[in-house]
């Protein structure tokens, strides 16, 4: 994990903008509830990690699927299977698609807590 941390550490002191949105689920799997854990380090890093509750993310019409966009210019759309076992991720280059996405993440930004409250709540 030092790595990881570090090189969140370097890019964002270089400019660059670490964040994602974590759907979950309620109550809070174990896997869950170590990823709120493992985050306070990722966020004192430079990373912000926002929550936001399966609930209010089909509310919102979000989309049921993981996905990590970078530079709002490529998309990797995350595959798994029944288990939730990762399978690999699949790039998707095309514009209408990663707009769309673009969209999606802007949206789940929007109705998404802070680590630090979500934890706490």
């Amino acid at each position: 994990m030092r790595d990881w941390l570090y090189m969140i550490r370097e890019a964002t002191e270089n400019g660059r903008r670490f964040s994602r949105v974590r759907v979950v689920s309620m109550p809070l799997t174990e896997y869950s509830r170590f990823g709120v854990w493992c985050a306070q380090f990722t966020n004192e890093a430079g990373e912000d990690i926002r929550y936001l509750q399966r609930e209010r993310a089909r509310a919102e019409n979000l989309p049921d699927h993981d996905y990590w966009l970078f530079d709002s210019r490529l998309l990797i759309s995350m595959h798994f299977d029944d288990a939730d076992r990762f399978l690999g991720g699949e790039l998707i280059e095309d514009p209408t698609t990663v707009v769309q996405h673009s969209y999606w993440r802007d949206a789940a930004w929007h109705h998404a807590i802070g680590r630090d409250e979500f934890a706490i709540g």
